[in-house]
């Protein structure tokens, strides 16, 4: 057997990881301590957990998060308002499972984002697709696509992420582009896709925000009402780290 030739036929199916364990091994005369079988689950493992790392790193990178947040990192201080057994309970992500949506509301620096951020990278290690984006630049996106013609595909490729965030909603009025993506959007996503809602303004004023009564009640209607809703509150994080720094 010649395990030079058998090394580059592995690379050549793009089997890499199995290819340098078995040529570490051999390098390494490790190879008469193991049974066959047990060689093979080695190898098989080794490359199995190599391209299972390769896909969550492709997850982040797609995920486009704009800062790195774990679920472990989170404050549950007793001001914040932010009961621990009901968040842990939605980091299990059964609410994906279930098509349905998380909204976090609070003043800002209260780390909503962080919150969205941080089930959003525990949603990617799971493997879930995730989709990260500041509400007033996706709207920004969306007016683009529709110069250029690509609006469908821009859609298209939203409505097949398992979790979209939406950060920092709501902090100026929509134009009447602006109302129609996001119904397009909420539209596509409802009860088949999981949608993350971060916004300092309560749920309240959100009606008045999108306008448009009819579209208004539409949008609402299948975004708030099949949602988990935490509503932070409490002294900026933000301004006490900058305090201890």
């Amino acid at each position: 057997m010649n395990n030079n030739q058998t090394i580059e036929k592995l690379r050549k199916m793009r089997i890499n990881a199995m290819a340098d364990l078995h040529l570490q091994q051999m390098k390494n005369n490790q190879l008469t301590d193991v049974t066959p079988d047990e060689y093979l689950a080695l190898l098989t493992d080794h490359e199995w957990e190599d391209r299972q790392n390769k896909k969550i790193q492709r997850l982040l990178k797609q995920a486009g998060f704009r800062q790195t947040a774990s679920i472990g990192d989170v404050n549950y201080q007793a001001d914040r308002k932010l009961d621990k057994n009901m968040f842990q309970r939605l980091c299990s992500l059964d609410f994906i499972k279930r098509n349905e949506n998380l909204i976090f509301t609070g003043p800002s620096g209260v780390g909503k984002s962080y919150l969205a951020q941080a089930i959003g990278h525990h949603a990617c290690m799971m493997e879930y697709r995730v989709y990260y984006a500041i509400t007033s630049r996706l709207f920004k996106r969306f007016k683009l696509s529709k110069v250029d013609g690509t609006y469908m595909k821009e859609l298209n490729k939203l409505s097949k992420v398992d979790l979209l965030i939406l950060d920092d909603f709501g902090l100026q009025s929509l134009d009447k582009h602006d109302r129609e993506t996001l119904m397009d959007v909420i539209d596509d996503r409802y009860s088949h896709k999981s949608t993350i809602v971060s916004s300092q303004i309560p749920v309240s004023v959100w009606y008045d925000i999108i306008g448009e009564g009819t579209i208004a009640d539409a949008i609402l209607d299948r975004l708030v009402n099949s949602s988990h809703r935490i509503d932070l509150n409490g002294p900026s994080l933000r301004r006490d780290i900058l305090k201890t720094e």
